[in-house]
């Protein structure tokens, strides 16, 4: 007997990693994960493994705003994410497609800078996600360095992470999470929430492990999975942080730099 299911669906508009740690990959691990089908909007192709990215191509903005259409025009969507988006034609496209489309529960992981401080992004582009993009989102998930660009604030202390969250705030998110991944010392791992009204302090496990690419990815593609799913989005995000805290805990020891988190954990232990 066949027997047909109805379950959420959540779009990830991102790039591709080739060595499957990161982008579209993890986003659709997690969202899989979560049992929430999982569709896609690719934005750029990297050529990249464990120990770094040798190339990226971008796709032309006109075919990330046609994968959207195609997706939310049949299926439709319940969430969504947006992880790389590289430049500032692609992320205008996403913007108004976002917005004529009215995707619900858009968050927006503002890809600009890695956990190590590079910037992945020219000016253009970061001055088009802050105007036409962000103010959007539904919940923005900015890294310390990527928050200290969109405030100015030298960002070393849990009262200058929440100075962040107050600020960014203002830039029109709904939820502003600023991430402690780069943090040092005790408030690595720590984030700060902020919807405008309650300032939270999330905390969980610190988990010691050189494999933790893929982290932001796959936190932001939790959050939508979460929404997708019917929680609210600070219920969504606690969830979101268990989940990654989990896979760290099951980070795969593959390649010669550093290995992602274990997407799939419950089937290691099977």
């Amino acid at each position: 007997m066949t027997t047909n299911f109805t379950v959420p669906v959540a779009m990830t508009i991102a790039g591709s990693d080739s060595g499957g740690g990161a982008g579209i990959q993890a986003d659709l691990r997690t969202f899989a994960f979560h049992r929430v089908h999982g569709t896609s909007a690719l934005t750029c192709i990297t050529a990249q493994n464990t120990l770094g990215v040798t190339r990226v191509d971008a796709l032309p903005p006109e075919a990330v705003a046609a994968q959207i259409e195609a997706v939310v025009q049949d299926i439709g969507v319940q969430a969504a994410k947006t992880g790389m988006l590289l430049n500032q034609g692609i992320i205008a496209i996403v913007a108004e497609r976002a917005q004529a489309l009215d995707l619900k529960n858009l968050v927006v992981d503002p890809v600009m800078v890695s956990r190590t401080g590079a910037l992945l992004i020219d000016d253009g582009a970061i001055a088009t996600l802050r105007t036409a993009l962000i103010p959007l989102a539904t919940v923005l998930t900015p890294n310390r360095y990527e928050a200290q660009i969109l405030t100015g604030i030298e960002i070393s202390t849990l009262k200058d992470m929440q100075a962040a969250a107050r600020q960014i705030y203002q830039l029109g998110a709904r939820m502003v999470l600023v991430k402690g991944g780069g943090m040092e010392g005790k408030l690595r791992g720590v984030d700060v929430w902020f919807d405008g009204y309650h300032m939270e302090t999330l905390i969980t496990e610190t988990v010691e492990t050189a494999n933790t690419h893929g982290t932001g990815c796959t936190l932001s593609a939790a959050i939508a999975a979460n929404l997708a799913l019917g929680n609210d989005a600070l219920a969504a995000t606690r969830l979101a942080k268990n989940y990654v805290t989990t896979a760290l805990n099951y980070a795969l020891n593959i390649g010669q730099g550093q290995g992602p988190v274990g997407h799939f954990f419950p089937l290691l232990t099977a």
